[in-house]
């Protein structure tokens, strides 16, 4: 009989050997004090999940110690939970009442402490407005010089009417004569007074006149030098100042 066993190839030596189990030395090696690290973080990640819950920026002290022990068997545990809270910046504690959203207070307190570039860039504008009165008060002092021009000239003109009437009554002609032509020269001017009040809704006054005078001097002026009167406005409004290029007044 032939022993066939001899022969036969074993594949057995030639397969790769079985892979040894990982040994479990590669995790880390968790102590008691790490574990209770990991339970006060849990605890702590649900006392913030609950108090993201109650959907309120303020609430009272006693409520939210109340929230910070309810993770906790040991009531004095939710005293020190709100202490840790409080002392890490995610609650602000003031008084009786707790703020749980701090990055409000946070804004708010930003947008009144001034930074370094909010002052230049206010001082650049109030550089801005300066100038900008610099050239309205020149715009308001040549405006003011031609309509008291135009006033001096009216005067000028009924004075010339008012001796020639007189020359008229007494002299070339009669008071009989004179008279109608003196009514309608007086309906002339009220009728100019009507119209000016049609046309610029103000009083047919002298200084009714001078203000619609000043108004188209100024704004024709304005317009010649390319005076920006909606950035003079906003400036004006951002900085209120004491006091400002104002147009003269008749008097």
């Amino acid at each position: 009989e032939m022993n066939l066993s001899k022969d036969r190839i074993r594949l057995d030596e030639i397969l790769p050997p079985a892979k040894a189990e990982e040994s479990p030395e590669f995790l880390p090696a968790v102590t008691v004090e790490d574990a209770r690290k990991l339970m006060r973080a849990a605890g702590m990640e649900m006392v913030k999940s609950r108090l993201r819950e109650i959907g309120r920026n303020w609430v009272p002290y006693s409520e939210f110690v109340r929230v910070c022990g309810e993770a906790y068997s040991d009531p004095e545990q939710g005293v020190r939970v709100a202490n840790m809270l409080d002392e890490s910046g995610n609650v602000i504690v003031l008084g009786k009442f707790v703020c749980l959203k701090p990055e409000e207070i946070t804004r708010a307190v930003e947008g009144l402490i001034p930074t370094h570039e909010s002052t230049r860039d206010a001082t650049r504008r109030r550089e801005e407005l300066q100038k900008l009165e610099a050239v309205k008060s020149e715009i308001d002092k040549r405006a003011d010089e031609m309509v008291r021009r135009e006033l001096w000239a009216g005067l000028g003109l009924l004075m010339a009417q008012t001796i020639g009437f007189f020359r008229l009554t007494f002299w070339e002609l009669s008071w009989d004569v004179m008279e109608p032509i003196c009514f309608y020269v007086t309906s002339t001017y009220f009728m100019g007074g009507y119209a000016f009040f049609l046309t610029t809704s103000k009083e047919p006054s002298f200084e009714g006149f001078y203000k619609s005078r000043f108004e188209k001097k100024q704004k024709r002026l304005m317009e010649t030098r390319n005076f920006d009167v909606h950035r003079y406005n906003e400036l004006r409004s951002t900085f209120r100042p004491e006091s400002f290029g104002s147009r003269p007044r008749w008097s």
